[in-house]
């Protein structure tokens, strides 16, 4: 997008934006846990325990499934809403209100981290892929999510596409510039998921 919308637009954007009385967003429970649990046993190849970070955690899925296959889990989400849905459902994790940026200020560091469908709706790329870096331990695990705009698959026409939906989207990536964003922060690739949805998935690795 351009121009970008500022962090406070941001905020203001994601307050309530999950709330599962206007969405129905947290009325498939069963499926997202499912999927999460799918999830979180492919990435234990790479990190088998420690310290596990969702950036973007929503109602707490990944978190559960994560805390289910014995890691520390935190999650950190920007919607107030989700964060306490995520609190009264799954209370056996930690939950964080507020940005990966403000998050990094904690001083922790994680083992492995999960990253899915957010950093298409940061403005400030950069910043994020730098608080990201400061949140994981040298030779953490990434895994990272988000729409390919360079997809065979994608509609010709860009507003076709289901992904383009400004201002909630506002930044596209094709795989090879988010894999130079993050090795500009420090991470080298690991291996790249194949995608037949107009999709990046990426497994990076802190170094």
């Amino acid at each position: 997008m351009h121009p970008l919308p500022s962090p406070e637009t941001i905020a203001g954007f994601y307050e309530n934006s999950y709330d599962g009385a206007s969405t129905g967003y947290f009325a498939k429970v069963d499926k997202k846990l499912k999927r999460s649990r799918g999830r979180i046993k492919y990435l234990s190849r790479f990190v088998g325990s420690g310290a596990f970070l969702d950036i973007g955690s929503n109602g707490g899925f990944m978190a559960e499934a994560a805390r289910e296959q014995g890691y520390r889990a935190v999650g950190v989400e920007i919607d107030p809403v989700s964060v306490e849905y995520a609190r009264a459902h799954y209370p056996g994790n930690e939950y964080f209100t507020g940005t990966v940026e403000q998050y990094a200020e904690s001083g922790r560091q994680f083992d492995l981290a999960y990253c899915s469908e957010v950093i298409e709706h940061v403005p400030d790329v950069q910043g994020f892929a730098a608080a990201t870096a400061k949140l994981l331990k040298p030779g953490a695990v990434l895994f990272l999510t988000t729409p390919d705009i360079s997809h065979w698959r994608r509609p010709r026409t860009l507003t076709d596409w289901d992904a383009y939906c400004p201002p909630s989207h506002c930044v596209f990536f094709t795989p090879a510039s988010l894999r130079g964003l993050f090795e500009r922060h420090g991470f080298r690739l690991r291996s790249r998921r194949p995608a037949l949805k107009p999709g990046i998935k990426l497994v990076l690795e802190r170094v």
